[in-house]
């Protein structure tokens, strides 16, 4: 087992899922090591059959972790499904290549879900990298209300209207703790027996799509997915798919 800070026997594994996205893969693995310090972990790297030297990067820059190659795109879902499939920590955590982790914020997250073991599923605090908010950490279902006003342009008008927007949740910074439907997959924390009694990922989902069914799945059990403003990471969104790589 390749772990983290040494602390132990580990307690997550964080699994990233990566395809053509070298340098940012890099930067997340860096900043992942670099800002969790009271939790054991270990990380596990799948490559999606990059053609952009990622592997051979990750496996230069930081042996420690458990490098996969596939031979093919295996898309966001099954990737993630195979990685967890072999875990046998009690925490998984799902992190994008595009993102980098702030100041203890794997720390806080771990924290977070021990505090509150009836969400199931939690997420942080997403920012751009200029610090702005980026909204996309989470996000409410898709209604037929919202998806009305999404296509009567209501939405557009009121960006931050709770009534108008309400997959965005309106205004919300994303500064407060909260029950949210959807905690999007590229920062998302769950415990390895709530994931397998859901059976992880629908397969149906390539890309895009599968962390809302998994979460509203968890909702139907009686969880309660979470976000906590405590846990702050940068997210690029969209980097790590431009050429499908999830």
């Amino acid at each position: 087992m390749k772990e983290g800070p040494e602390a132990g026997i580990s307690a997550l594994t964080v699994i990233i899922i990566s395809y053509n996205t070298r340098d940012l893969t890099l930067a997340a693995l860096r900043t992942l090591y670099a800002t969790t310090q009271a939790t054991a972990f270990r990380t596990v790297v799948l490559d999606n059959a990059s053609t952009d030297g990622s592997a051979d990067a990750v496996a230069t820059t930081f042996p420690q972790v458990e490098l996969l190659r596939s031979d093919e795109n295996l898309g966001f879902a099954r990737a993630n499904n195979m990685v967890a499939a072999a875990a046998r920590t009690e925490w998984l955590l799902l992190l994008n290549p595009d993102t980098e982790c702030y100041a203890s914020a794997v720390d806080n997250l771990m924290a977070f879900a021990r505090a509150n073991p009836k969400a199931g599923i939690y997420g942080g605090r997403t920012v751009f990298p200029d610090g702005s908010l980026n909204i996309a950490s989470c996000w409410n279902r898709i209604t037929p209300w919202s998806v009305f006003c999404l296509a009567t342009g209501l939405t557009a008008a009121f960006p931050r209207s709770t009534i108008f927007d309400p997959e965005a949740m309106g205004g919300w910074q994303r500064d407060t703790v909260r029950e949210v439907d959807i905690v999007v997959g590229c920062f998302l924390l769950i415990r390895r027996d709530l994931w397998t009694r859901l059976g992880g990922f629908d397969l149906r989902y390539f890309m895009y799509g599968e962390e809302a069914d998994l979460c509203l799945r968890a909702r139907r059990l009686g969880f309660h997915p979470m976000i906590t403003p405590d846990a702050e990471i940068m997210h690029l969104v969209g980097a790590a798919s431009a050429s499908k790589a999830e």
